[in-house]
């Protein structure tokens, strides 16, 4: 049988715990692409411009997901308008995330599963999402889950000839 979860608020303690945990993941992610001061910038910008409230921040969620027992089992941040357009037809899932110790056990589709309920409750005709590359647990449930393809970005790490 599939997991089931709840979303509810996340509290502000909670929130700071996560927005710590989020930006320096963010920013190891964006530091193989591009050198780390600039990913640290980027990280600082992005947060400014999409949370310049954090929780308070008006169309967004942040929701922590707790299982049928109670525990937290995941998180995810959830935008009602397209971060590129600003168009409320398309919500955006900015982060979903399952704690470790409850990784491979389906919940992270019961998190989507829920964010998506949540996205369509609110209006949503889509619900749009970027995902690095080399995240193929990730990629694999969005693809598990319908999600297709929209754009792609592709690089290759050029080295000198003295490497």
């Amino acid at each position: 049988m599939d997991p089931v979860v709840v979303l509810r608020d996340m509290r502000q303690d909670e929130y700071d715990v996560y927005s710590e945990q989020q930006i320096r993941e963010y920013v190891e992610s964006l530091a193989t692409t591009a050198p780390y001061e600039v990913s640290v910038e980027k990280a600082r910008q992005d947060r400014a411009t999409f949370l310049p409230r954090g929780l308070a921040t008006e169309g967004h969620y942040l929701l922590v997901a707790e299982n049928d027992a109670g525990q937290v089992v995941g998180s995810v941040w959830l935008g009602l308008a397209d971060p590129r357009t600003g168009s409320t037809e398309m919500a955006w899932l900015f982060d979903i995330r399952v704690e470790s110790a409850h990784r491979r056990s389906g919940y992270g589709a019961a998190i989507l599963g829920a964010a998506e309920a949540l996205a369509r409750e609110a209006g949503a005709r889509r619900l749009g999402l970027n995902v690095f590359g080399d995240n193929a647990a990730a990629i694999a449930l969005y693809e598990r889950s319908g999600y297709q393809v929209t754009t792609q970005q592709m690089a290759k790490r050029l080295r000198s000839g003295a490497e």
